[in-house]
């Protein structure tokens, strides 16, 4: 049973088949993994890419039996250097193998590995046409997200004060492992925070109802039901509203170095060298945790829809079985978890700033730009070969990207697109983009979340060893305050790619429209 043990957790490491039904000897098993292991790395380095342009990249889909639909690699030839050095290109050939996937198995340039679905990986599926539901593409932390808040302070009022303002946040604001905070809700008010997400805490006075008007969805996904969601879930969530995790997780003051389009600029209220506030935090243990209990049902479903999937990590099933029912409902109850907790998190950040700078946070203008997810799962209607299809859209680390005239954007934004809010690593810059029409017929109306690992974070930690990353972000001018070292080696910006880079290939190709630059003041992580 030990070897049987060893087996599936070397397996879960390299990203291949967890189970082996079929060996009854451990030691047959041990090899099995051994050779998936070395046909994956050796697939890897020699999947077939067809250049279509300077921005796009195919993979066939003859490359693989079983493959439905093509991959297709938004990335330049720069970028693809990085890509090529993990298996992220072969989950996008393997995610290519879902039932229902319709047009394309998509990547989006901060691609890189990850559980299932590469980290920057967009999936269609047609429940009509057997498509399925698969955790994989959605991830962990169930709408982990960012809102990008502005402020009418400019760099020279807050850069005197920026030690005391991220001291006080990092004191406020819990951030880290099983940290949990000071908003506590009862059981009986639990329900509500999964049924009714933002509009929730913002009755409980932890924000105003405008916030809702610039929050993706307006932070509700009707449909969750509470009882999808286990006991364990719903304990882990009870006292983590406003607090930021650990990880990527980060409260960041900024200021706009960089104005690219100055009509849409003025739109949002912005201007070169003004300050800017980004949140980035997700559902936190109950978001977790619901993804931790449905992947076993999940992989169950396999067998019992006769599903066949090169991994594992792609347990999936049909979005209108009852197991796709129970998942959609509990992944919109943590999708509204995050959206009230990342509304807790602006409220917290608007008092610390009021404690500062003693003045209210309306007369600072500490206004919500836009909040977008990035791990979800929503149903949309998309033009497929000429016909509009209510499909279910995966987007795992990757951002919705509507272009101008969707109905689904505040009124404010209609004419122009949706806010895009894509931060980068805390040494460099962070953007505000603009959705597009060519997203929508390209890429369900999607790009990219971030700059995308290129270092784990095993690596970052050996490559920080004898140096003081704070110190170094300091002499740049960024003040950083974490819950320890490791967290701030983890996250060092060598571990990250460009997103300059990354930013330039999504704006280049179309998918989404460079607005303003920020650059980081002071951050506080876990």
């Amino acid at each position: 049973m030990r070897l049987q043990r060893i087996a599936i957790a070397v397996k879960r490491k390299w990203g291949q088949i967890i189970i082996c039904p079929h060996f009854q000897d451990c030691f047959a098993a041990l090899a099995m993994t051994a050779e998936c292991y070395n046909t994956s790395m050796q697939a890897t380095l020699e999947i077939p890419l067809k250049k279509i342009d300077n921005f796009r990249w195919e993979i066939p889909k003859d490359f693989q039996p079983g493959m439905r639909v093509p991959g297709r690699i938004f990335c330049d030839e720069k970028l693809l250097e990085t890509v090529r050095k993990d298996q992220a290109l072969l989950q996008v050939a393997n995610v290519a193998h879902l039932p229902g996937i319709v047009k394309y198995s998509l990547a989006m340039p901060d691609i890189h590995w990850g559980y299932g679905f590469p980290i920057g990986g967009v999936a269609a599926t047609d429940p009509e046409k057997d498509g399925v539901i698969s955790p994989g593409g959605i991830g962990f932390d169930i709408n982990c997200g960012v809102r990008l808040v502005r402020t009418n302070l400019t760099v020279q009022e807050v850069q005197p004060k920026i030690k005391t303002l991220v001291a006080t946040l990092f004191n406020e604001i819990p951030c880290g492992v099983g940290q949990s905070g000071e908003i506590r809700i009862s059981n009986a008010e639990r329900a509500k925070v999964v049924t009714q997400g933002a509009k929730f805490v913002v009755k409980k006075g932890y924000g105003v109802e405008e916030d809702l008007q610039y929050t993706e969805a307006s932070g509700l996904l009707e449909g969750a039901d509470p009882d999808a969601v286990s006991e364990r879930a719903h304990q882990r969530g009870r006292d983590q509203l406003g607090t930021l995790g650990s990880g990527n997780h980060f409260l960041e003051v900024q200021v706009i170095d960089q104005i690219f389009d100055t009509e849409a600029a003025a739109r949002f209220g912005l201007s070169e060298g003004q300050v800017t506030v980004m949140i980035h935090s997700g559902s936190r243990g109950f978001g977790y945790q619901i993804c931790d209990d449905f992947l076993e049902e999940m992989r169950r479903s396999l067998t019992k829809y006769h599903i066949q999937v090169p991994d594992i990590q792609l347990a999936c099933a049909p979005v209108h079985s009852p197991e796709g029912k129970r998942y959609i409902s509990a992944m919109r109850g943590a999708a509204n978890y995050a959206w009230a907790n990342r509304q807790c998190l602006m409220h917290l950040a608007r008092s610390v700033f009021e404690k500062v700078f003693q003045k209210s946070w309306s007369q600072m203008g500490l206004n919500l730009i836009y909040d977008v997810a990035h791990n979800i799962a929503k149903f949309e209607k998309h033009q497929v070969d000429g016909k509009e299809k209510l499909l279910c859209i995966h987007r795992k680390g990757a951002t919705r990207a509507f272009g101008p005239g969707h109905p689904e954007l505040p009124e404010a934004y209609r004419d122009l697109g949706q806010p895009v809010v894509i931060p980068g690593d805390m040494g460099r810059n962070s953007y505000l983009l603009l959705g597009t029409s060519q997203a929508l017929d390209e890429t369900f109306g999607t790009t990219c979340h971030g700059a995308g690992r290129v270092m784990s974070r095993a690596q970052a930690v050996r490559e920080a060893r004898g140096r003081s990353i704070q110190e170094e972000l300091e002499k740049q001018g960024v003040v950083v305050m974490a819950r320890g070292y490791k967290g701030i080696a983890e996250e060092q910006p060598a571990a990250y790619k460009n997103v300059n880079d990354v930013v330039r290939v999504v704006h280049e190709a179309g998918i989404a429209k460079r607005v303003v630059r920020m650059r980081p003041l002071g951050v506080i992580k876990g």
